[in-house]
């Protein structure tokens, strides 16, 4: 599964309105991207952008009609927002729409705000990862059993019969996201994507050790499970405007964890600089087991970082040998 790099792309849905995100999501399958990815919010993740946010995945069968062969997903999807029985049910029909290229992609949710905001319960991070886990047993389940029962802490089902199941057997592949300690043991039991987000290399390095710890406690081989980058690159002509976008982009973010970040700390938590320096940081991803790397590119609406990305610096990449 991790042999080959492949290169997704997240789009923020409030930079986009929904015809403007069609002709987007055509524009990323024709410059030859793996996967593109919307993400699960209805509260912006900058105070610059806009509050008129569709719902991710409403929204993500529609664009699967406009497009043919790219993968698609909601990086990634709160549990806290929906039901997890009702979650399945959504997701099953997102795979048959687009003809089986649904990438499940989960984590146990964080952004406070905006939980308060919807008057939904916000527990302590245990709780939460608690539930992940629960719910990625439930979904699993309903995807490829006939009649599902389940009695958890958080869930319960009784009885459960779901059809029709995903087209891709036995299910669609399951992304975990986050890297908390916790959390790790929950991808190590459930995931086939280990969906590292916002690291810095040596972070990286740390959260692969504690992974594979998890992996060697659940019984569970670490080299099936790919590794992914996530996060945000800035693709620029010298070091001046990386500091200048990098330094607008802290002050304008909603995310309380990169405006609390020293700007070197935020910037080594992303791919940026010129075509050769990017190139560069992701061959030491690579050599440390990173196989699938999903960019997201700030104040490119008009998506030329993402151009210059598929055009200048995936060719070099594959062109290394780990």
């Amino acid at each position: 599964m991790s042999g080959q790099i492949r290169f997704g792309v997240q789009l923020w849905l409030e930079e986009y309105g929904y015809s403007e995100l069609k002709s987007v999501w055509r524009r990323v399958e024709e410059l030859g991207f793996d996967s593109a990815w919307l993400y699960d919010h209805f509260y912006p993740m900058s105070n610059e952008t806009s509050w008129s946010i569709l719902e991710p995945w409403t929204v993500l069968p529609l664009l699967a009609e406009e497009t043919s062969t790219i993968r698609l997903g909601i990086l990634v999807t709160c549990n806290s927002y929906r039901h997890p029985p009702i979650l399945a049910k959504i997701a099953a029909t997102a795979d048959i729409v687009s003809n089986g290229r649904l990438e499940f992609a989960i984590g146990a949710g964080w952004f406070k705000r905006e939980y308060d905001a919807y008057g939904i319960p916000f527990p302590d991070a245990r709780t939460r990862i608690e539930q992940l886990d629960e719910a990625v047993e439930i979904i699993k389940r309903i995807w490829v059993e006939e009649k599902v029962s389940f009695e958890g802490k958080h869930y319960r089902v009784r009885d459960l019969i779901s059809y029709p199941k995903p087209i891709q057997k036995p299910h669609p592949p399951i992304w975990i996201g986050g890297s908390g300690s916790l959390l790790l043991k929950v991808t190590a039991k459930h995931a086939d994507y280990a969906n590292f987000v916002s690291c810095t290399p040596e972070e990286y390095r740390e959260k692969l050790k504690i992974l594979k710890k998890r992996c060697e406690e659940v019984g569970r081989n670490f080299d099936e499970i790919v590794k992914t980058w996530h996060g945000f690159m800035f693709i620029v002509e010298d070091e001046e405007e990386l500091r200048r976008k990098a330094q607008r982009f802290k002050e304008e973010s909603n995310i309380d964890l990169i405006k609390e970040m020293t700007l070197n700390h935020f910037l080594e938590t992303t791919i940026s600089g010129t075509p050769e320096q990017c190139v560069e940081k992701m061959k030491k991803l690579i050599d440390m087991g990173v196989s699938y790397f999903i960019p997201c590119f700030p104040y490119s609406r008009d998506l030329k970082s993402q151009e210059i990305f598929m055009e200048e610096i995936v060719p070099e990449i594959r062109k290394h040998k780990p």
